[in-house]
Formats: structure tokens, sequence, C-alpha cells
């Protein structure tokens, strides 16, 4: 097989039939002209045929130049754009995060890691996992739940903070409660979502047996939830990290605030492939999340 002629070669004669001339190349590599004419000529020695003729005016492609040039400059604009390409993938970090847990933890503070690392450039997904999970071709990190069924062993978890769960309502519904928890059997209790899973984590750690804990209203997120328990409709399960907002303004108060639980999903924690786990942008969004949102998430949980 030909050895490949040198690249160096191949970018002044590019260059040159481009130009139709070795002076506006040579201006462009930033060489002399007889550095390109030289190029040239090693080429030409290379390939052992003549690819400009050379006249008084100028020069000239032979048919050889005139089939060699138009692969040159597609070669090169290709692995011009796969450059790029890669920089900007380098540069760049896919981060997805369901919806209620971005608009009311995550981006609220993402400005900060923006400000601290300019370089990187982030693009948050809120949205769903599909039903296959975290995709790892898609996005270099995740923020997920610590314990989920059938995730793929490459996948690094590091928990972040936990999720802290009890029954949260509107201050003028809490004459109702003063008996004690049994009472929220007479209450309209609120899910975050369709699943209903949220109330019966609490009333099956508490034993609180008077209540059903499937019964009540679901809705599509805890957002949703959350607005219709501010306005009196019921008694939702409340995030205490994610419902930090109503629970400081009072929108919502905590009838049993000593009575909390976490759940069989265990932390909010993020995810990511392995191979990726250190590298530069994954660490510093790491340590960003570590030192920052994690730390006003703890702050928000009681003691």
């Amino acid at each position: 097989m030909m050895r490949l002629p040198p690249l160096n070669a191949l970018r002044a004669f590019e260059a040159a039939a481009r130009h139709e001339g070795f002076i506006a190349a040579a201006d462009e590599l930033f060489v002399t002209r007889g550095a390109i004419s030289r190029q040239v000529k090693i080429l030409e020695d290379h390939i052992g045929v003549q690819l400009f003729h050379r006249n008084a005016r100028g020069v000239e492609l032979t048919a050889a130049g005139q089939r060699l040039y138009p692969v040159l400059t597609g070669a090169f604009a290709m692995m011009q754009r796969e450059v790029e390409r890669i920089a900007a993938d380098a540069s760049e970090l896919r981060v997805i995060c369901p919806p209620t847990l971005s608009i009311r933890w995550l981006l609220p503070q993402l400005e900060q890691f923006r400000a601290a690392h300019p370089e990187i450039k982030l693009q948050l997904t809120t949205d769903f996992y599909s039903s296959k999970g975290f995709r790892a071709a898609e996005y270099d990190l995740g923020i997920s739940v610590e314990n989920h069924v059938g995730r793929p062993p490459d996948i690094e978890v590091l928990p972040l903070f936990e999720m802290v769960l009890a029954p949260a309502c509107a201050p003028s519904l809490l004459p109702a409660l003063e008996a004690g928890p049994e009472a929220l059997a007479g209450q309209r209790l609120l899910h975050e979502s369709p699943r209903r899973f949220d109330w019966p984590t609490w009333v099956q750690h508490f034993g609180v047996e008077q209540v059903d804990p499937a019964s009540g209203e679901a809705f599509p997120n805890l957002d949703m939830a959350t607005r219709a328990a501010v306005m009196g409709a019921g008694v939702v399960m409340a995030d205490l990290v994610l419902c930090q907002e109503e629970l400081a303004r009072g929108d919502l108060v905590l009838p049993f605030p000593e009575m909390t639980c976490g759940t069989p999903d265990g932390a909010y924690a993020l995810i990511g492939e392995r191979q990726k786990w250190h590298d530069p942008k994954v660490a510093a969004f790491r340590d960003w999340l570590l030192s920052g949102p994690c730390m006003a998430a703890l702050s928000a949980l009681p003691e």
C-alpha cells in the first residue's frame, strides 16, 4: 500500500489550487511562496505526477491536479467539521433532571454554576426518564433516585440529599388535625403522581391504620399537588426540600412536624456512566452540586 504524502504537502497543494496561485496560498498558511512551491514539489515527487502547469501568468491545475483538488478540499472540510464537533462535545455537559426537581431545586441555582464555569456549556433537559431509564448515549449526567430497580451496573450513583416526607396543609386545615394523625382519615389526601406511592409510604411507616393511603386525588406532579394544598383542597405529602418555599412563607404548615420519613427510593442522586465519571466537566458539576445546591437542600431538612 502506498504511503500517504506528508500533510504539509497536501495542505500546500490544496490551498494553492483553491487560490489558483502560490502567493495567496502562502499568505493563508503564513509561509513564503517558496515554501508552498517546495511542498507542492514534494507532493508531486511523492505520487510521481505533475499537479500544476507553471507558466509566466502563474499556475494551472493539470488533469491529475483537478482530480486530487476536490478530494482534498472535501477531506479537509470533513476533518474540520469533526474537530469542531468533538471540541463542542468536550465543552458541552448534557444533564437530565425530572421537571419538578428541576424547577423547585436545580434551575434556581444553575446560574451559579454557569458563572463559575463559563467554559462549560450546560444543556439541561427537564424531562422524565424513558421506560429504559438513563441513556448514557444522550446525557452525561442525570438527577434521579438512589434506588432504582434494573439500573445497569456501569452507572455510578452519588447520593445527594435525602427525600424526606411529611404531611402538609394550608394553615386553615390545622384545627381539623389537632386530634392527631388519625384525623387525616377525614381529610382529602393529595398525591403527587398517579402512582400514589407517597401516602402509602408514610402511613405504613407510622402505622396510621385509620387512614386509607390510596384515597384522595392524584396529580401529574408534586407542583400541582402542592398548589392544590396551598388552596386548602386537602393535605399533600410534602417533600421537605422541594416544598421549602411554601413552608418558609407559611403557605403550607406541617401538622405533625416530628413525623417525617424517607422513602424506599432513597436519596436524590447524581447518576452517570462510569467511564465519564471523572471527566473534568462531569467532575466540575459534581463538585458544584455537593458544595452548593446540596448544602442548601440539607439546610431545609429537619435535624
